[in-house]
């Protein structure tokens, strides 16, 4: 049974780097940054407490820059450093719209964004302000997956909505294979056994662990953050 709108007081939202590139290649296409900025908005309006990460693969991608030669630990750190540019980029778009934001690095850089401590981001969310977790979890080997469902656990909130290009989890390739099969609803542990690519392994163990369900969505469609915290549009759902 799907819950109430109302019953969602506090969620944490994941979206891609890669989502903020717009048609570009590399980088931020700020026309797209701000699209995803009215989305968000439209949730806040609804009195929904927001908080978000936003991952770092359209500066810098560690596992990538690892591939190609690179000490794995300091390319996963140039991917933390990618994510605070990010969640910059997105703060300057909210508060544009006139929404109070916060930065919340797991690495200390006093001068551009709060450290993370979780009673004051806490009550960031209280006094409905955005907080963006920026530069992952503070650690290597940890993608911002990982990042998104253990802040969503540490801030309470219940749900981690997972911004995509399609429209929720399928069994194979959608884009591939025009028989592909969406799920409407999919369990933690078959996620992992089917290896759906919902999220990393460690960030689907972790949820499950916290009973914190993950819904995935398309970010593409007009509207389609608010209209799924409605209890409208096309999802998939990974619980218990």
């Amino acid at each position: 049974m799907d819950r109430n709108p109302t019953a969602y007081r506090r969620v944490m939202l994941k979206i891609s780097g890669e989502a903020l590139m717009g048609d570009q290649g590399y980088g931020l296409h700020p026309p797209t940054v701000a699209r995803i900025a009215q989305e968000v908005k439209a949730v806040h309006d609804m009195g929904v407490e927001i908080c978000m990460v936003i991952g770092g693969g359209n500066i810098f991608r560690g596992l990538a820059g690892s591939a190609q030669g690179m000490e794995r630990t300091t390319a996963d750190y140039m991917g933390m450093l990618a994510t605070v540019m990010n969640a910059l980029g997105m703060q300057s778009q909210l508060e544009a719209l006139g929404i109070h934001t916060r930065v919340i690095s797991a690495i200390p850089m006093d001068q551009v964004c709060e450290p993370y401590i979780r009673r004051r981001a806490v009550r960031h969310l209280e006094k409905k302000r955005v907080c963006i977790f920026a530069a992952g979890t503070g650690n290597p080997y940890f993608t911002t997956d990982t990042a998104a469902t253990l802040r969503a656990s540490e801030m309470g909130c219940e749900g981690v909505f997972k911004g995509t290009k399609v429209d929720g989890v399928y069994d194979k390739d959608p884009k591939k294979f025009p028989d592909a099969v969406r799920y409407d609803v999919v369990s933690y542990d078959e996620a992992l056994e089917k290896n759906l690519g919902v999220m990393d392994a460690t960030a689907i163990a972790l949820a499950r662990d916290n009973q914190l369900p993950i819904i995935v969505f398309s970010l593409d469609a007009p509207g389609g953050f608010r209209s799924i915290l409605a209890g409208e549009g096309t999802y998939t759902r990974v619980s218990g």
